[in-house]
C-alpha cells in the first residue's frame, strides 16, 4: 500500500469520526467548468421568433416592390382627351375613337378613347362622354369615364336646331 502526502486528497490513516468533506478539499462546484446551455424549448422559440421575423420583412419588401410596380404604371385619365377637345372652336355630334398613344405618347399605346358627343340645349351646348379603356387586358376594361359639357357656339346645326340633324 502506497501511503501519500498529508495534503493529498486521499489518506490512508484517518481519525476516527472526523471524515473529510470532498469541498473542503475542492472548494470549487463541480459545474463551474461548464456554461449553461440553452434548452430544446428556448431554441425552438428562438428559431420561431427568428421566421416570423424574417416572414415580416419579406412582406413588407414585396408590398414595397408591388407599389412601386403600380407607380411606374401610367395613370390614365379621361380629362386628357377632354383637354384636347377643349381645344376645338366646333363640335359635331356622334361617336370618335381612337389611340390614347397618339396624344399622349408611346406610355399610353395600350389604352383608347372613345367619346360620344350629343347637343342637350339648342344654345349649342354639347355633352360629351369620354371612356377609356385599356386594350391589353382581357374584356377591355374601362379605365377612366367622364361626362363634361362644352359651349361652342360655333359648331354646326345639332339635332335640337330647329332644321337642323346630326350630320354625317
Amino acid at each position: 500500500m502506497k501511503l501519500q502526502a498529508p495534503g493529498s486528497q486521499f489518506h490512508v490513516f484517518r481519525r476516527p469520526g472526523k471524515t473529510r468533506r470532498r469541498a473542503a478539499i475542492n472548494p470549487q462546484p463541480a459545474t463551474s467548468g461548464f456554461r449553461r446551455a440553452f434548452t430544446l424549448l428556448e431554441v425552438m422559440f428562438a428559431i420561431v421568433a427568428f421566421c416570423t421575423a424574417t416572414f415580416a420583412i419579406l412582406a413588407l419588401v414585396s408590398s414595397a416592390l408591388r407599389n412601386a410596380r403600380a407607380l411606374e404604371q401610367p395613370m390614365v385619365d379621361a380629362g386628357a382627351v377632354a383637354g384636347e377637345l377643349s381645344l376645338t372652336n366646333q363640335l359635331v355630334e356622334g361617336t370618335e375613337d381612337g389611340n390614347l398613344g397618339d396624344l399622349l405618347g408611346d406610355d399610353y399605346q395600350n389604352y383608347r378613347y372613345t367619346y360620344d358627343v350629343e347637343e342637350v340645349e339648342t344654345n349649342k351646348l354639347f355633352r360629351v362622354d369620354l371612356s377609356v379603356r385599356r386594350t391589353d387586358r382581357p374584356g377591355d376594361p374601362v379605365v377612366s369615364k367622364m361626362s363634361t359639357l362644352f359651349f361652342r357656339p360655333h359648331s354646326p346645326a345639332g339635332s335640337l336646331d330647329p332644321g337642323g340633324g346630326p350630320i354625317p
